[in-house]
């Protein structure tokens, strides 16, 4: 059975990032692993604060970006402007972020003898 050429492709692959980790075939070292998932947190909290603001957007009964502190009103245009270029996709990443992280928290090789001392 082949894919269907109009479905759209996901560009993530956190699945198979996580069987690749549980099987020992992707491994980083520590710091690698760490400055990664530091990154990927910061970015999972920057997807999940523009969903915050879509949601809230979406239940606002006038929705005039005019009438909210420009501050606001930036973070309200750069969420609907994503959702709208990429429609789903801050969905999707909520959604696979995680997994990223979760496994590279997995391949995460610690130097052999590293952490031994003064954890009694």
């Amino acid at each position: 059975m082949s894919a269907d050429p109009d479905a759209p492709a996901n560009p993530f692959a956190g699945e198979l990032l996580l069987t690749l980790a549980r099987e020992g075939r992707f491994v980083l070292d520590a710091a690698q692993a760490d400055q990664a998932i530091a990154e990927l947190e910061r970015t999972l909290s920057a997807v999940r604060a523009r969903l915050r603001i879509l949601r809230i957007w979406r239940h606002v009964p006038t929705q005039r970006v005019d009438e909210i502190p420009d501050d606001l009103a930036l973070d309200v245009v750069d969420a609907i402007f994503a959702d709208q270029l990429a429609p789903g996709r801050l969905e999707l990443a909520a959604t696979e972020i995680p997994k990223y992280i979760e496994a590279l928290r997995r391949a995460r090789l610690v130097p052999p003898g590293a952490g031994r001392a003064g954890n009694r």
